[in-house]
């Protein structure tokens, strides 16, 4: 389920906008899903490899040109069909947590 639930989370940070590993990484720090690069690569490299996003290097100020990740359309397509899948797994999961505190009343 984690994996399931990181894919979707890279695929939402990247819809906002391209990111570098390294600030993919320290977003999903922020939102307390903690990533490593051992992870991340591997994920990032099938995902690509899917289809479903694209890359393109862009010159650094600090250090060596830096690989960013984006959506492809295919993976834009994708994201959607996440989000709908998302929001049924929300909603049977709500309705069955609901239904359980109403029992316990």
């Amino acid at each position: 389920m984690r994996k399931g639930m990181l894919e979707y989370c890279i695929l939402l940070l990247l819809h906002r906008e391209a990111s570098y590993a390294s600030d993919i990484i320290q977003k999903l720090k922020a939102a307390k899903l903690i990533v490593v690069e051992g992870t991340l690569y591997p994920l990032l490299t099938r995902l690509k490899n899917d289809g479903l996003l694209a890359y393109e290097w862009v010159e650094s100020t600090q250090g060596p040109p830096r690989k960013y990740y984006r959506l492809t359309n295919d993976g834009a397509e994708f994201l959607r069909d996440l989000e709908a899948a998302w929001d049924e797994l929300a909603e049977t999961v709500n309705h069955l947590r609901n239904d359980i505190k109403t029992e316990q009343k």
